[in-house]
This record gives C-alpha cells, structure tokens and sequence, in this order.
C-alpha cells in the first residue's frame, strides 16, 4: 500500500527553515540544536490569563459538527471554552451560534443538553427567543417604555461563524481572518476523515466528558507525541499481539511511512502506517474473524467511490493531527474529535465524540465502537494511562518553584522529522509564544 503525506511536506530541514531565537518561556537554539519549554507555562495563573484573552480570544474555536444537528431547530447546549453557547439550525436550516445568556437579565435561556425546540426560553422572566435568535415573546410587554425595540434584544453570538467540511467553528473577532485561511494545512487531512463516506460523516450518539488536573497545553503535546505510545501503552500493545496483531515492539519496524509535518498557523499533525486494525478498511486478526468481511467491504466501497490510490490513502494513513489551539483529530483505530479547555492552570476539561461514516451499518458500526472504547474511550486502554501520565507531569512540575525547562527537541537534526520526533510540538510552542509573548493591540 502507497500513501502520501499530501501538499504539507517538508522542503529543507527544520533547522534551516526556522531561525532561532529566545523568549522569556522558550530557547529556541542552534549549534547545538536545541528547544526547550520553561515549565512555569504550565503552572503560572497569570500566563493563563494572557492565554485566554491572546489565544482563546484571537483564534477559530472549535464548536461542533454539523451532523450533530441535522433538523431545522436541532440544538446542542454546551460550553465552549468557558462560554455557554447554543450550537443550532433554525429553521430555516441556517446554522447558528449563539451565546446562551437571556438578553434581559443573563440567565441561561436553555438547560437542556440537546434537543428540538422552536423557541428558547429564559426560565427567570419567561422571555422567548426564536432558533435564529429573535425575541418573539416576553410577560406583560406594554409595561416597556417607548423605543424598546425587540430587535434590539436579540440573542448574542460570536461575531464569526464559519466551517469547512462540515466542521463549525466561532470567532469573537469581526475581523478574524477566513477560516480557510487559518486551517491552512489541516484542510488536506479533514478531507482524508469527511471522504471516509461519500454519504457524510456523522457524531455518533453519546459524548466522552471529563476533567484532568493537569494543564491543558499538557494535552496538546501528548495528542500527537508519538514518542511516548510503546512505553505508555504497552498494555495495548500487548493485547493486540496477543490476538494475533503482528507487533514487533521496534517503532521504526512498527509505524511506516512515519511523519511529523508542520500545517502552519501552529497546526501539525503525525502521520504513519500503524500496526493496528481500523474499522476503515484496514482489517487485523486482534478485530475478530466474524468482522474481517465488514471490514474489507468498507474498503472495497472505498475503492469504488474514489478510486483504488485515494481509497488506499483514506484507508491506510493513520494521522494525530492538531487543530491550534484546543482541537485534537485523531484519526487512527477510529475516528476521535476532542477538545480541551482550562478552567485553570492546573485542570482542564475535556469533550471527546466519535466520528464515523452516516451509512455505516450495525455490524460495522459496532466493530467501530468496540476499537474506539477499546483505545480511546475514558476507560480505554490509552486514555487512562495518558492522563496520569499528564497529571504525573503536573505534579513534577509543582514541585519545583523555580520552573526548570522541559526538552522538545527530538528530530530537530533530522531533515524529515518521524512520527515520534517532536516538530509537531516545537510547532504548537512557536506559535503559542507569537501569541502569548507578544503585545496584545493597544500595548506598548
């Protein structure tokens, strides 16, 4: 099987193409090469603070899926880095975000997490809005005075709403640019996970939520560290060889046509071809004999809707890819879209859905859920050990007051950084500090 890592390849080694410099929280050095993370960027509430009005406040946040409401007046209620918000279709099947505040007095004018409703009313006043925000109702109306206008009283939203692919994002700033042009790179690979069906790509009911006490930029690093996964996840591992994966144990034997790219606008992502099976065409003995046939007909309808090179490439490339600041797609033993958000620098919260192709039928959906849990899942053989490792680092890192500096400079001698380098970090830590580092508008 032949895959590409697609149109964000590397040219000239990393060292040449990036100049060094120094800030407060980062070396970024040359002879010898070297890249190092000062540890009080983890623990220090004041440079959370500054993250959430440079980069919270700045950046496309990620809000939801398209297929997560797909009815006029479908709505999800959740809390999108820090912000209450309505993500729905009103309807006229127009997709909306709005912010779930009553325009009266502020109170939420949704508590319910998902649903179908016309309107949506403030339990405080009763006042009533419409899913594409208007105010429609409200007690007692005459008593307003003149020049009270309903128009006014609309619900509040971001001021951008945009998506690609069926991906919705928001924006706080007017003046943001398009999100097509802040994707950059990571377009190539949300295509490689919505071409997994022909008929869309659909949440799968349910949602993963829990916390971690551990800072949030923690989680970023490990989402496509691949360093970490044989002796993290041996247990996996371990398992998967036992029903009959061939799994040598060497990560050079073991992930192929193994990458870290830099997508730009500080998104990368890691992409290889992994020794485990996927629900996507790629059938492993560890899946059991009876899903080999649901398996390989996913491929073969691959096949016949894209062609035999596009198939093997949707098939075959497993990828970890980040969406700067706060989005994870990992697109590996299943479909996984996360997100992470501090509530503070030490403790972050996470929502996690699973990703999976609208036609997919019982069988396969079932192969599907059984390896997403199996790796993914909160009780999974991976997530649990990632997060203790996070918190474990948390602790180290509390324990010493002067800071210190963490290393993250594996692969920058090598012209074409692998999966387990960490290019895909130094590229998250390079634009965190354009951000963060540098004055906000108006400072001097």
């Amino acid at each position: 099987m032949t895959t590409t890592a697609g149109a964000a390849g590397i040219g000239l080694p990393e060292v040449d193409r990036i100049p060094p410099r120094s800030t407060r929280y980062l070396r970024d050095e040359r002879n010898p090469n070297a890249f190092l993370v000062q540890r009080s960027v983890f623990v220090d509430e004041d440079v959370l603070a500054r993250e959430r009005e440079a980069i919270f406040n700045r950046c496309w946040i990620y809000v939801g899926h398209s297929s997560e409401i797909p009815e006029p007046n479908d709505f999800v209620s959740r809390t999108v880095v820090g912000r209450p918000v309505l993500f729905t279709r009103d309807k006229g099947g127009e997709v909306r975000v709005w912010y779930n505040a009553c325009t009266h007095r502020g109170a939420e004018v949704c508590r319910e997490r998902r649903g179908n409703a016309r309107r949506f009313r403030c339990f405080y006043h009763s006042w009533s809005f419409s899913t594409d925000g208007r105010l429609v109702a409200m007690p007692d109306e005459d008593a307003y005075p003149d020049g009270f206008s309903k128009e006014a009283h609309r619900l509040r939203g971001p001021a951008r709403v945009e998506s690609y692919r069926g991906f919705y994002f928001m924006n706080v700033r007017a003046d943001a640019e398009p999100l097509a042009d802040y994707l950059a790179g990571t377009k190539y690979y949300l295509d490689l996970t919505a071409d997994q069906s022909a008929a869309g790509m659909v949440v799968t009911p349910g949602s993963h939520e829990y916390s971690i006490k551990a800072n949030w930029k923690l989680l970023v690093e490990n989402s496509f560290d691949g360093y970490h996964a044989i002796p993290v996840h041996k247990t996996y591992l371990d398992v998967q060889r036992s029903r009959g994966d061939e799994i040598a144990g060497s990560t050079d034997g073991d992930w192929k046509q193994s990458h870290a790219y830099d997508l730009g606008n500080g998104h990368a992502v890691t992409v290889k071809e992994a020794p485990w099976g996927r629900p996507i065409a790629r059938w492993k003995p560890s899946m059991g004999e009876d899903t080999r046939e649901v398996v390989e007909d996913s491929y073969r309808r691959l096949v016949e809707t894209y062609g035999e090179e596009r198939a093997d490439e949707i098939a075959g490339l497993d990828f970890n890819m980040h969406v700067f600041p706060n989005l994870s797609i990992n697109n590996i033993m299943a479909v996984i879209v996360r997100t992470y958000y501090p509530v503070a620098s030490g403790l972050m919260h996470v929502n996690a859905w699973s990703l999976a192709p609208a036609e997919e039928s019982a069988p396969a959906r079932r192969v599907r859920n059984e390896s997403f849990l199996s790796f993914l899942g909160p009780a999974g053989l991976a997530t649990p050990d990632d997060n203790e490792a996070l918190e474990s680092c948390h602790r180290g890192y509390a324990s010493d007051p002067g800071g210190g500096w963490s290393d993250v400079s594996r692969g920058m001698d090598i012209a074409e950084p692998r999966n387990w380098d960490e290019l895909q970090m130094r590229t998250f830590w390079r634009r965190w500090s354009d951000l963060v580092e540098s004055p906000a508008e108006g400072e001097h």
